[in-house]
């Protein structure tokens, strides 16, 4: 067991001790004080009986009429039964306990009792005070005993130590559970998840369990992903690194073709170059590089500057590019963030579009505004499409359909991340009458939030 778990388990259980010795104590003071009345005089029937008549007995014949009750009275009633004048002295010269005569004066002044357990009678010698020494009394009894007993406090004691035990079991397992997780995932496992073993839980701990696995989750794709990478990486370094190798000795062995040679050599180095500049903008991407971002750009001009250039390149292969905007735009919006990679992002779509299209085909860029806050750009070709089951996977890196594709498939990939960290969203489709198109939601700022 852990550090913790001692702690919860002597915490709970000090505490439960702690709480009801106090209850106990609070207990007792109150019940001491609610027979305080009746601790040092006698009350009840039998005594409101005694009292009466001894009252009687002295208002109609005097002390002799008194003494002759009592002659007839047991010993231990007549002895425990005090007649007190008002100089606080027994009639028949008995001790009078003053804390006895104090008490019976208080329960006669605050009327603790309803009946006539201890009266009060006027003579011509003064008022005389009649009430029964609770001492020895045959109706008292034992003294009650005080407080909880010995053995209730002992088997108190091991049930609130189990209780104390299994609540801290029950809150520092699932603690032990993640710890032990924790300890595989820095080990390198990424498999491990948590949520089985703390099972149907509903609480905050249950929650860190559940955060805890999609963390794993998360973390599992993203090491796949870079292995991914690096395996695709090393993939693509290989043609262009085998084709250099192949020149470097065509150049040894025939010196006199060393020109063409070169120019492959070229070739080769600017597609190496090509690459690494697109894992690099992908890389930085990734790593959230937006956060230093303070452009301020129209989509509209964005989308205008894309077609121009692509319009120049598409026109020797004989396919068309028209642009379709918004028959009212709304005024006073731009995008925030980075203008060159967004327009990075564009090209490289249309690109595509123009790459897979045939001559007399139309490529198609739609601007639309469908509210206030988004600006949606949809970019349609006529071309053969992409097959349903690989829609999902273009635009991961190194994804390349069909027997057109002549780029590393980092084009699609680098647009959805620059997309993403705009806080936008791209998705592509099937056309139904052929094609695809591919359409990037933006959101959209008021002008005066850029000033």
């Amino acid at each position: 067991m852990g550090r913790l778990f001692w702690k919860i388990l002597f915490g709970f259980w000090l505490t439960l001790i702690v709480v009801t010795l106090t209850v106990n104590a609070v207990a007792n003071h109150y019940n001491e004080s609610r027979l305080r009345a009746s601790s040092e005089v006698a009350l009840g029937g039998r005594v409101a009986m005694m009292t009466t008549a001894a009252a009687a007995s002295l208002r109609h014949g005097g002390p002799p009429a008194l003494q002759a009750l009592f002659d007839g009275w047991p010993r231990f009633a007549r002895d425990r039964l005090l007649v007190v004048d008002a100089h606080d002295r027994d009639l028949f010269d008995r001790p009078v306990p003053p804390p006895a005569l104090a008490e019976a004066r208080r329960v006669l002044r605050d009327g603790l009792v309803d009946n006539q357990s201890v009266i009060s009678v006027d003579t011509p010698q003064g008022e005389v005070l009649f009430f029964v020494l609770a001492d020895n009394m045959p109706h008292r009894g034992p003294p009650p005993p005080r407080g909880v007993p010995g053995f209730m406090l002992l088997w108190f004691g091991v049930g609130s130590l189990a209780f104390s035990a299994v609540l801290a079991w029950y809150l520092t397992r699932p603690i032990r559970v993640l710890k032990q997780a924790f300890d595989r995932v820095s080990e390198g496992d990424l498999s491990v998840r948590v949520g089985p073993r703390i099972g149907s839980r509903r609480d905050e701990i249950a929650d860190l369990g559940r955060d805890f696995d999609i963390m794993t989750g998360r973390l599992a794709q993203l090491v796949a992903s870079q292995k991914q990478l690096l395996h695709d990486v090393s993939h693509e370094l290989r043609s262009p690194l085998a084709r250099l190798q192949v020149a470097v000795g065509l150049a040894r062995q025939q010196p006199e073709k060393i020109a063409p040679t070169l120019e492959r050599i070229e070739r080769e180095v600017h597609r190496l170059d090509t690459m690494v500049g697109e894992l690099l903008t992908l890389s930085r991407l990734e790593a959230g590089a937006q956060q230093e971002w303070d452009d301020y750009f129209d989509p509209i001009e964005l989308a205008e500057e894309v077609v121009a250039d692509a319009t120049f390149e598409a026109a020797a292969s004989e396919v068309r590019i028209g642009l379709l905007r918004d028959a009212t735009p709304e005024e006073g919006v731009v995008v925030h963030g980075r203008a060159e990679l967004l327009h990075r992002a564009l090209e490289n779509i249309v690109r595509n579009a123009v790459r897979y299209s045939q001559g007399g085909q139309l490529v198609s860029v739609a601007v639309r505004q469908p509210d206030a806050a988004h600006c949606v750009i949809e970019v349609m070709d006529q071309g053969p499409g992409v097959p349903e089951e690989q829609l999902q996977r273009i635009f991961e890196p190194f994804i390349r359909v069909g027997e057109q594709s002549s780029g590393y498939g980092l084009g699609l990939a680098i647009a959805q991340r620059a997309v993403q960290a705009h806080g936008g969203t791209i998705a592509a489709a099937n056309r139904p009458e052929g094609g695809l198109v591919i359409t990037l939601t933006l959101p959209l700022v008021p002008t005066g939030q850029a000033a």
